[in-house]
């Protein structure tokens, strides 16, 4: 049985879970496999310490520079909260493409993804990363296909995690490929923490919630319908209510909003219920009701398509 050699390069400012999440995992993997399966190294992209998002300071165990004198099994690169906006030197690019090219799979924590685009490693790829700058990678790097709402992705050598915490789930993802099914699960047991998280990114995101957009009229309106999420909001009402035909207002609404009047109310009442999940304010049929969903089963349908949980998981995960 032949040591893996695990690699994780980092960039001044990483987020240091991105680094120990991920290192944890395989160091409690050697110990419940009964053998050192993985080497661990952390590699800087700039000489000396590396200081992390939080002050703490690292010494890595190299510089990305130069030859390996050990071919990397696994490369991942970690994210940081300014990845990106953060111009990498050509000797770090060079550094990881060469080693990526070489390595049995490479991949990213959280924004690493924005280090791996800019090598160009990911062009025509499906990965994920944090919910919050998933748009902004989608849109620096047309090339790539982003899904947002994945906790980790595989798409042949490439992993790739989303935010933080996701780099402990693909790390023993990655341990169970190596390892089997059984030390995956004493590893996940031993660190507290999910074998298979349930749900997507959607639960944690908190982008856009409620905003509102367009003309003053439209802004007027979408206030009002998130305010009183339970009435009628048909095309039909909503177009009675700004004083204008129907095929109109979905028109100008499509146009100013970017979405349907349908898809923007679903919206809404799935903002306000979370809300009210979360503040434990009703059981989920009192909160579909209040939403303005026809029934329970249409209300658990929607919230579970966009949020991977059902109204109950989602209400036990995370009311206060």
């Amino acid at each position: 049985m032949k040591q893996k050699l695990v690699a994780i390069l980092a960039m001044p400012g990483v987020q240091l879970l991105d680094i120990s999440g991920p290192m944890d995992v395989f160091a409690e993997a050697n110990v419940q496999a009964g053998w050192a399966a993985y080497g661990l190294r952390l590699i800087a992209s700039e000489p000396g310490e590396l200081r992390s998002s939080s002050g703490m300071r690292l010494l890595p165990d190299g510089v990305a520079r130069g030859k390996e004198t050990t071919l990397i099994h696994t490369l991942l690169v970690a994210g940081s909260p300014h990845a990106a906006d953060q111009q990498l030197s050509r000797g770090t690019l060079d550094w990881l493409t060469q080693h990526a090219d070489a390595a049995r799979r490479f991949g990213s924590v959280c924004s690493g993804a924005f280090a791996l685009a800019a090598a160009g490693l990911i062009d025509h790829k499906r990965v994920t990363t944090h919910w919050a700058v998933a748009d902004r990678l989608a849109r620096d790097y047309s090339k790539v296909i982003v899904e947002a709402d994945a906790i980790h992705l595989r798409d042949g050598r490439l992993r790739t995690a989303a935010g933080v915490t996701a780099g402990l789930d693909l790390a023993l993802a990655l341990v169970e490929e190596d390892l089997g099914n059984a030390v995956a699960k004493r590893v996940a047991s031993q660190l507290v923490m999910f074998f298979r998280r349930p749900g997507g990114q959607a639960q944690f995101s908190r982008a856009g919630e409620l905003a509102v957009t367009g003309r003053a009229a439209l802004q007027e309106l979408q206030r009002w319908v998130a305010a009183h999420p339970e009435k009628d909001h048909s095309v039909a009402a909503l177009a009675t209510r700004m004083r204008v035909s129907p095929r109109h207002f979905a028109r100008i609404f499509r146009q100013e909003i970017g979405t349907t009047p349908a898809a923007w109310v679903e919206a809404i009442r799935l903002t306000t219920a979370r809300e009210l999940l979360e503040g434990e304010h009703g059981a989920p049929k009192q909160v579909a009701a209040h939403c303005g969903f026809a029934d329970v089963d249409s209300f658990r349908r929607a919230f579970s398509r966009v949020f991977g949980l059902t109204p109950a998981q989602y209400r036990k995960s995370y009311a206060t």
